[in-house]
């Protein structure tokens, strides 16, 4: 997700680029209509897709920090997402996060005794890597489920969101490959222009706004605030993984989606967007309605 690419010099480059927006266009196809059945179908439906994915960003996660799979991350790790996918499944948001915090100290607890040396680096500490990746992981299960399970609001809670990342991921690569310009943070990543970020951010808003004007909602101009608070953070997201894959030298999370990398490639940006949306739905109506509170001021 999030800000887009520098345009590459010459022939091949452009052939490159345009090789890789083919890639995906194609994985978009595929991946928008499983998302959005699973969206509309509601209920265990769209648990088990978060949980399939939150599972996944684990494994990647944990190969990224470790160069490999390891059971010690992994064991405690899906287990406490199949967890909290049930809890937060029955509508027991606090459960399930609280379950998400008791897995992440396990999951440290059990590579404190990784042997002396085994670190990738002397700066390098597994356990916080470990506690970090469940919480990560976590971040792309519960705050969309409980979002989604609100009786009234969450479809439209989810939908708002779609069409907001979704928005400023398009509007940041074209804008960034057709205007070009200064980089926004080239010590973390090298093709992200400041061009991109601003006409991702327009191009979320607009999208948004526009869906909830079609919906019916009121005061646009909050939830445009709302909106463009959305849009940066998910693109925050997207910079924050960049800074995780260049800390271990990867290019990709993983291999798993055609011209998007991995599973982390393409959800940093929403998992980042979805636990501050359901963070502010708690915030403003409680945990009994998040996504009314996410969208109705």
């Amino acid at each position: 997700m999030g800000a887009p690419h520098r345009r590459t010099g010459g022939k091949s480059g452009a052939t490159c680029d345009d090789a890789n927006l083919k890639r995906r266009v194609l994985s978009a196809a595929v991946l928008i209509p499983i998302a959005l059945i699973a969206t509309f179908a509601g209920s265990w439906a769209f648990t088990a897709l978060c949980t399939i994915a939150a599972g996944g960003i684990l494994w990647e996660w944990t190969c990224l920090v470790r160069g490999q799979p390891d059971a010690r991350i992994l064991v405690p790790g899906w287990t406490g997402l199949l967890i909290a996918a049930v809890l937060a499944g029955f509508g027991l948001p606090g459960a399930a996060a609280g379950t998400m915090l008791i897995e992440a100290v396990l999951a440290a607890l059990a590579v404190i005794a990784w042997p002396r040396g085994e670190e990738l680096s002397e700066s390098f500490s597994p356990v916080a890597w470990a506690a970090g990746g469940l919480l990560y992981a976590g971040a792309a299960l519960v705050p969309s489920v409980i979002l989604r399970n609100d009786p009234n609001w969450g479809l439209t809670s989810l939908l708002f969101l779609f069409a907001t990342i979704w928005f400023t991921d398009i509007f940041a690569f074209f804008c960034g490959r057709i205007i070009d310009g200064p980089l926004l943070l080239p010590k973390v990543s090298p093709r992200k222009t400041w061009a991109g970020a601003i006409g991702g951010a327009v191009g979320g808003v607009t999208a948004a706004l526009a869906l909830a004007h079609a919906v019916g909602i009121g005061k646009l101009g909050i939830v445009g605030i709302v909106a463009l608070l959305l849009s940066v953070l998910a693109q925050a997201g997207d910079l924050f993984e960049s800074m995780v894959k260049r800390r271990f030298g990867a290019k990709d999370a993983s291999m798993l989606i055609p011209g998007h990398g991995g599973l982390m490639d393409r959800l940093d940006g929403f998992l980042v967007a979805a636990f501050a949306a359901a963070l502010i739905g708690v915030l403003h109506a409680g945990a009994g309605s998040p996504a009314k509170g996410l969208l109705l001021w």
